[in-house]
């Protein structure tokens, strides 16, 4: 579920117009166990405020079961709040739209790859093109100087390296596929035309993306 959905399906429950108020506790308790966690406070404000709470009327808050209802919908308030200001997994809505992009990019990358009578060299152009949108989006989201040098796979790789973002296994990779990507741009068709190495290419990609995301 992305991060949208989430705030959408929890708007939903905060503004919900029942009268079994049990059963919306039920259903918020268990939106924020697995969406948030239980150890998130989110989950621990409504759980430890709720737990002793009997089945029936005349529990611990008196016997108004409007007060459940309104500690639901405070609950899942404060955690809207805190997705929609992009802290939710530290990863803000912005910068997962576009990680979303950069991966259907890669997507339409190994459906090129998988096409009769289109050579590799395609999907690579377009896996790298992937690759350096994610790296762009990155730089950019961590506010990193580029300095004077030309936005590029090669650039964008040494500033995050730099900071310490990146490991020297990253290194090694993004530059094997930056190399291949220019390969393909420039038209070096035979060291671009196994299909094997390009898709281990976007695999790897894709691999590298998810462990960044």
């Amino acid at each position: 579920m992305t991060i949208e959905e989430l705030i959408k399906q929890a708007k939903a429950i905060a503004n919900s117009k029942t009268s079994d108020d049990y059963g919306l506790l039920t259903e918020a308790l268990e939106f924020l166990r697995v969406y948030a966690g239980e150890k998130s406070s989110f989950y621990k404000q409504l759980h430890d405020k709720t737990k002793n709470i009997p089945l029936q009327d005349g529990f611990e808050w008196g016997t108004d079961p409007k007060k459940i209802s309104k500690h639901v919908k405070s609950c899942l308030d404060a955690f809207i709040r805190f997705a929609e200001k992009g802290l939710l997994n530290g990863v803000s809505i912005k910068r997962q739209a576009e990680i979303d992009i950069v991966n259907d990019i890669l997507s339409q990358a190994k459906t090129l790859l998988e096409t009769k009578g289109i050579h590799p060299a395609s999907a690579c152009v377009l896996g790298g093109a992937a690759l350096e949108e994610f790296l762009r989006n990155w730089t950019e989201e961590q506010n990193l100087s580029l300095g004077k040098s030309r936005p590029s796979i090669d650039t964008y790789m040494k500033v995050l390296y730099e900071n310490n973002l990146i490991d020297k296994q990253d290194l090694k990779d993004i530059t094997a596929w930056g190399g291949l990507r220019n390969h393909a741009a420039h038209g070096e068709w035979t060291l671009v035309d196994d299909k094997n190495k390009i898709a281990l290419t976007l695999e790897g990609i894709n691999l590298f993306m998810r462990k960044y995301s």
